[in-house]
């Protein structure tokens, strides 16, 4: 199973993508990022440290724009806004 560390060092890296391909945002969900990574738990399990790295990355890196009501789970998308 991925670590958090594992999750941050894959979202900085798609937030790097973004920004080198002139983006001003870009949206990653949950579910799709421990897909990337490997290791999808399953529908019982929750996923804390993909949420919090997403949630963590957010603070200078971009703007959380967007979550879905629960705030947790593969559900959750975040928008970072880039500079």
């Amino acid at each position: 199973m991925p670590t958090t560390e594992d999750f941050r060092s894959e979202l900085l890296s798609q937030i790097d993508r973004a920004r080198k391909q002139g983006r001003t945002h870009i949206e990653i969900n949950a579910g799709e990022l421990h897909r990337t990574l490997g290791g999808y738990p399953g529908t019982s399990h929750s996923m804390p440290a993909c949420c919090a790295a997403m949630r963590d990355t957010s603070v200078g890196t971009g703007t959380e724009v967007f979550t879905t009501e629960s705030g947790n789970g593969a559900r959750l998308t975040m928008r970072y806004e880039l500079p």
